[in-house]
């Protein structure tokens, strides 16, 4: 018999009123992109939550708007499986909305914009909210960039920190908690970047306080070499990096780079990430997927060649993805120690300081 046809074979049997989600995706997940999210749960849960493989997930798409964050994130953050984040700064601005206790609501994509906008109401697709949400959302931001703790530069993971502390109290105060992707981030020290700091309602916001004189200024040169050390310093310690990108775009780009940014700019050896997954509806042949796919990744360096055994790409909203894999996660991986990367940066990037220094590159 072939080699070819030594896969298990497809059968099935009738789904019952008791399935788990562990049964459904093993045994129902048999083909096509459901076949891809079967694998892309075992390449999760059987590989990159090893305790030394540092795991970094990149958000794009309009995730925390529609409940993911409370529903996914938080949770996958709270058992330990997430250590660091780039996500848009969209993501990051909607989800405050939650932890101030403001309200988004289901909708019905088909009614008129025009009459929308005449009521006050703004839509993300099937996602309803009052304008006075963003106005709120505003003032917060606004207020709290104007404390002194703010007035000088600092990276995107050191700001999103900072927001995160008030947004955990404010949690606490109005018994939120949960709701908010910043606020666990802060909790568990997981260091939150934003690949492109002013495209968002608040770098918006930082903008409109320059403008008052304020002195907050994101140094996104910090954010590479921040992001950088933290992959070498995943494989100098002996253990493996792994990566789980939701969507493309800047943050999935971000998130790649830091391995050519280690061999390439800074001359380091090292020879990309160990374990490569991604959620995704875009192309690569008319340009649409950014970084394109794990395979084209190798030539660029930042997947490891003797990894793409590790890496799966599955054609599938994240919204249907990310609470199936959440669910078959927490279902099937104990909890893992939290690695606090938040305050191991100033020692990891002393170390990228100093491997680079002796590459004189």
């Amino acid at each position: 018999m072939s080699e070819y046809l030594s896969g298990k074979k497809i059968g099935p049997g009738p789904i019952q009123p008791d399935v788990t989600i562990t049964e459904l995706i093993d045994s129902v997940f048999e083909a096509y992109n459901a076949a891809r999210l079967r694998e892309a749960c075992h390449l999760f849960v059987q590989k990159m939550l090893a305790e030394d493989v540092t795991v970094g997930f990149s958000l794009t798409g309009a995730l925390t708007p529609a409940g993911l964050g409370m529903s996914c994130l938080v949770p996958l953050i709270e058992r330990g499986f997430i250590d660091w984040i780039v996500s848009t700064g969209a993501n990051l601005y909607h989800d405050v909305h939650f932890g101030l206790g403001l309200s988004m609501h289901r909708g019905d994509p088909q009614v008129s914009d025009v009459r929308l906008r005449q009521e006050g109401v703004v839509r993300i697709y099937d996602i309803f909210f009052d304008y006075e949400v963003l106005l709120s959302t505003d003032r917060f931001f606004r207020e709290l960039i104007r404390a002194p703790e703010f007035q000088k530069g600092m990276s995107t993971a050191e700001f999103h920190y900072k927001i995160g502390k008030y947004m955990a109290e404010r949690e606490r105060i109005l018994d939120t908690e949960g709701k908010s992707l910043l606020a666990s981030a802060y909790r568990h020290q997981v260091p939150v970047y934003t690949s492109s700091p002013g495209d968002s309602s608040i770098g918006m916001n930082i903008a409109a306080e320059a403008l008052r004189g304020n002195k907050l200024l994101l140094d996104v040169s910090r954010d590479v070499n921040e992001t950088a050390a933290i992959v070498l310093a995943a494989k100098r310690s002996g253990g493996k990096s792994a990566v789980l990108i939701l969507g493309g775009g800047s943050p999935k780009n971000f998130i790649l780079q830091t391995e050519p940014q280690i061999q390439e700019v800074l001359g380091i050896e090292e020879k990309g990430h160990d374990y490569y997954l991604q959620v995704t509806d875009a192309r690569p042949d008319s340009g649409g997927l950014s970084g394109a796919t794990p395979a084209e990744a190798v030539t660029w360096g930042k997947v490891d060649a003797d990894g793409l055994s590790d890496a799966v790409v599955c054609y599938l909203d994240s919204t249907i993805a990310l609470p199936l894999l959440t669910a078959y996660a927490l279902a099937n991986h104990p909890g893992r120690p939290p690695k606090n990367l938040y305050e191991r940066l100033p020692g990891m990037m002393q170390d990228l300081e100093e491997e680079a220094a002796r590459v004189g590159r």
